[in-house]
């Protein structure tokens, strides 16, 4: 992955965790370890074990130069496609020059500990270093495929694609769009693996009744997430008189922005952010709410969400959900049956469902029943990595079959 420890990747964690469940040996080659002030839990043991390399350092120099000298013509031949691929934005092409040489030390490194395959988040730069690594090594490699790296991010995408065993899409939608993008060729490389979480636990909760009005998000604070439709759509509540709280869990570059405009809208109190949670806190103010919202948009740049997990975890807690009808979360939001959907990026929209859930809640309790059976069935994580773990077996002749660990 890209980085490590990532509060908000969670996904990826808990695949890491289940697959090493399933009696994989699992080692961990993210492209940058960073320090972050919240960390979960069960990312704490995973940080000694990351092997994670410099940008530049005498070991990476030198394996760099090693590497050239043994194969001068798949080196060149790496570095003349990433130019000729990546021309056309040269601040990419600068990351990615800078990133060769860290991918030519993590082959190394995963040549001598035998390394059978790579399988990566994200088709952007993860995907890059794991063609690179394929090039030198010959270690098949996989990617799973989520969002900005597909729907903005395309750079030498039919190259990475083409090299890769297997393409994971999380959802039907991401598997349409890369063949739009790509081509029908694709389509065969492409197998639908569900994002998931473990239903038990996020187990429904009995609230007091109360008079407010609890609103619910988890997201970073970032301009894809669509928190300043929120918040529009909370003055919108408050005019009419609603009895409200709306909490929003995450971190981001968007603070000093959401904070401004919610004392603008003068939604002090009624509005609060609540920065970054570990999953445990995250679990606990779940039980609290009456809904769950998603309001997220896509950007002018496009760039959009694929199926947030944060969806997964408040429909197993039974809650009922308002997310936007974008992207792959109608495949996990189906209107009349698990929650309501809203045109993404209209506040309106929005606080007018925020009511009709307010107001009909056997109907959004019914709703939000039928989600967390849907969770179970489908978005289980136990039986999605059993599916990952199945995929890699059948693209991969040189795995052997892993002996299952104990729960």
């Amino acid at each position: 992955m890209s980085r490590f420890p990532h509060l908000s990747e969670t996904f990826i964690l808990r695949e890491m965790l289940e697959m090493e469940r399933l009696g994989w040996d699992v080692k961990l080659f993210p492209l940058m370890l960073q320090q972050q002030a919240v960390v979960h839990d069960e990312a704490k043991r995973w940080i000694p074990q990351a092997q994670a390399q410099p940008f530049i350092s005498p070991h990476v120099a030198l394996s760099s130069l090693q590497r050239l000298a043994k194969q001068p013509l798949k080196t060149g031949g790496i570095v003349a496609k990433t130019v000729a691929e990546s021309a056309n934005s040269p601040s990419e092409l600068v990351r990615k020059l800078a990133l060769i040489p860290k991918a030519i030390t993590l082959a190394k490194h995963m040549q001598e500990q035998q390394i059978a395959h790579i399988h990566c988040h994200y088709a952007t730069y993860p995907a890059f270093a794991a063609w690179i690594i394929n090039r030198l090594t010959g270690i098949p490699y996989s990617f799973t495929v989520h969002g900005h790296d597909i729907f903005v991010n395309r750079a030498m995408l039919p190259t990475k694609a083409r090299g890769a065993s297997a393409i994971i899409a999380i959802a039907e939608f991401h598997r349409e769009f890369l063949v739009e993008k790509l081509g029908e060729w694709v389509r065969d490389r492409i197998h639908i693996v569900h994002c998931g979480i473990r239903p038990e636990r996020y187990q429904p909760q009995p609230k007091p009744a109360g008079e407010r009005f609890e609103i619910l998000t988890t997201g970073s604070l970032q301009d894809y997430k669509g928190h300043p439709f929120l918040i529009q759509a909370c003055s919108f509540l408050r005019d009419r008189g609603v009895n409200f709280r709306c909490r929003i869990i995450g971190g981001g570059e968007d603070k000093p922005m959401l904070e401004q405009l919610i004392a603008e809208k003068q939604l002090t109190g009624m509005v609060e952010l609540l920065g970054p949670q570990p999953e445990t806190a995250v679990r606990e103010l779940l039980a609290t709410a009456d809904c769950y919202v998603q309001a997220s948009i896509i950007t002018p740049a496009g760039k959009m969400e694929g199926v947030p997990v944060s969806l997964m975890e408040a429909l197993a807690c039974e809650l009922p959900v308002v997310a936007s009808r974008m992207s792959g979360i109608p495949e996990l939001v189906r209107p009349g049956e698990t929650g309501y959907l809203v045109p993404p990026a209209n506040a309106a929209a929005l606080a007018d469902q925020l009511l009709y859930v307010r107001d009909n809640p056997e109907e959004a309790a019914r709703y939000a029943a039928r989600g967390r059976e849907l969770v179970q069935s489908d978005f289980n994580l136990v039986t999605c990595v059993e599916q990952l773990s199945e995929t890699l077996l059948a693209v991969n002749p040189a795995l052997q079959r892993p002996i299952q660990r104990n729960a």
